[in-house]
């Protein structure tokens, strides 16, 4: 597998909800572009600083019209990423830029089907046990159990 390197791109995304006659916005920090460079980590950081200075975050390119700039403050954070500040008109957001490297990756994989012995035996025995997401313990503490 290739180490090839990413420009990411999160932003605060705003829907708005109609709840008993009041609108809600409600705020959500996502993953929105997810952009693939290449092996050249100084590319991966150029294009990386080209988003920051260049990117409209989806809240204000619904509302800009052609030949609209936003006012922008670009922050170069101490460990390589971007915090980019824009605004236009009375709309205000952030946005987030780094640059990561793709260090492991693998697919889905689903168990097999169950069959009718199974299907059964579960629906006498009751659900089974779920997935422990994750756990860690430093590695003296791990030792110990």
């Amino acid at each position: 597998m290739t180490a090839d390197w990413y420009v990411l791109i999160e932003e605060d995304t705003r829907t708005t909800e109609h709840v008993d006659g009041t609108d809600l916005k409600l705020h959500r920090w996502m993953l929105t572009g997810t952009h693939r460079i290449g092996q050249n980590h100084t590319e991966a950081i150029a294009a990386a600083k080209d988003a920051a200075l260049h990117y409209l975050p989806g809240i204000l390119a619904r509302h800009a019209r052609p030949g609209d700039e936003p006012a922008r403050r670009a922050l170069l954070t101490q460990d390589g990423s971007w915090v980019v500040l824009v605004r236009q008109r009375h709309r205000e957001c952030h946005i987030r830029v780094t640059t990561a490297q793709l260090v492991h990756m693998r697919e889905e994989k689903e168990a097999p089907p169950k069959n009718l012995k199974e299907w059964l035996r579960s629906a006498m025995e009751g659900p089974s046990p779920a997935v422990k997401p994750w756990t860690w313990a430093p590695k003296g503490k791990a030792d110990e159990n």
